[in-house]
């Protein structure tokens, strides 16, 4: 017997492939909408994919007919986005939008938005609650875009229950920006020695992409008006995952690590480096939805680290993830750097 009718916007993309497959498990008749209108071959025959853009004007609404018992939304960022799903309200019977742990603010107005700042990253409890201030909405940023985009669907209450899930540190295959990277690139590229900012210690808290479908799946079948942290059951520290990933790829690396900040340039600095631990606090998931964990981050890596090899077989990183590239420059991997400081260091330590 069918859940009813679950629509995915944004189905190809990392955690909405992951989605699909878990709705469809879980007895729901799945539309998977996509630019690109394509499948993933793990999914079962009965999913519906479909071509889409959803900043077509009038292109969602005439998409949806009869409209949807749950739409889950991967691709909303701001308040346009939020509109557009409010103004479907009486086709829509529940909602489940991925936010982003981007929307936190600390005590002193420091958050991901400031971390370039001198002192500006921020110093959020451990672990960080729901209830924690947020930056102020607006489109400046992308975390003041997902705090627009949070409040507005909220405002619909009654009208259109919509779960948000703000995701840590995303991370499985199909990611468009893998953080991984870091380490596996080094390995495959024969690096024998890292070099770990912060002594190694950074804790950005990630998430699995089976977790987040998981709780997007818990929220489907419970629909409400609430806001929940999207992590996986642990964060571990910048040093735990790359010594997990030598342990995958059966590696042995030195790792030097510097007492706070990179020294200069991007060396010692990784997608996870931050001067204070980022842990999202899990509680309110469990108690409101039932939500285990599927996977832990170590159990996880190996089909992570094999897609990754695999992306990067015969490619250029930087053609296989441009993203990346934009997101985090070139220096991510300055070996010319690297051997330089090691070089100094080496000589200091005579």
């Amino acid at each position: 017997m069918s859940n009813g009718h679950a629509w995915v916007l944004g189905a190809t993309g990392q955690i909405g492939r992951a989605a699909v497959r878990a709705l469809a498990a879980d007895g729901w008749e799945v539309t998977a909408a996509s630019r690109g209108g394509g499948r993933d071959e793990t999914w079962d025959a009965g999913v519906r994919a479909v071509a889409l853009d959803r900043d077509e004007e009038g292109a969602l609404e005439k998409a949806l007919g009869d409209g949807c018992d749950v739409l889950v939304d991967m691709v909303a960022f701001d308040g346009t986005h939020a509109r557009q799903l409010t103004g479907l309200a009486g086709r829509i019977g529940s909602a489940v939008v991925i936010s982003s742990g981007a929307v936190y603010e600390d005590e002193r107005g420091r958050s991901f938005d400031t971390q370039a700042e001198p002192d500006g990253f921020p110093r959020y409890p451990v672990p960080l609650p729901e209830s924690q201030a947020t930056v102020a909405p607006g489109d400046a940023t992308y975390g003041t875009r997902k705090v627009l985009l949070e409040r507005e669907l909220l405002a619909a209450g009654e009208a259109l229950p919509v779960t948000l899930l703000r995701a840590g540190a995303v991370h499985g295959p199909y990611c468009r920006t893998p953080r991984e990277l870091y380490v596996v690139k080094r390995l495959l590229d024969g690096r024998r020695r890292r070099v770990l900012a912060y002594g190694g210690e950074s804790r950005f808290h990630p998430v699995h992409v089976s977790n987040a479908a998981e709780l997007i799946r818990l929220a489907a079948g419970k629909p409400g008006s609430r806001v929940l942290n999207a992590a996986d059951p642990e964060a571990p520290t910048v040093a735990e995952i790359a010594s997990a990933i030598d342990a995958v790829l059966g590696r042995e690396t030195e790792t030097v690590l510097i007492d706070g900040p990179a020294p200069e340039g991007q060396v010692g600095e990784t997608p996870w480096s931050g001067a204070h631990p980022v842990v999202y606090d899990m509680t309110a998931a469990g108690e409101q939805l039932g939500y285990r964990p599927v996977t832990g981050y170590v159990e996880s890596l190996p089909e992570t680290v094999e897609w990754l090899a695999g992306e990067l077989s015969g490619r250029d990183w930087r053609e296989a993830f441009p993203k990346m590239l934009k997101n985090y420059g070139e220096g991510l991997f300055d070996y010319a750097a690297e051997d330089a400081w090691l070089a100094a260091y080496d000589r200091s330590r005579r």
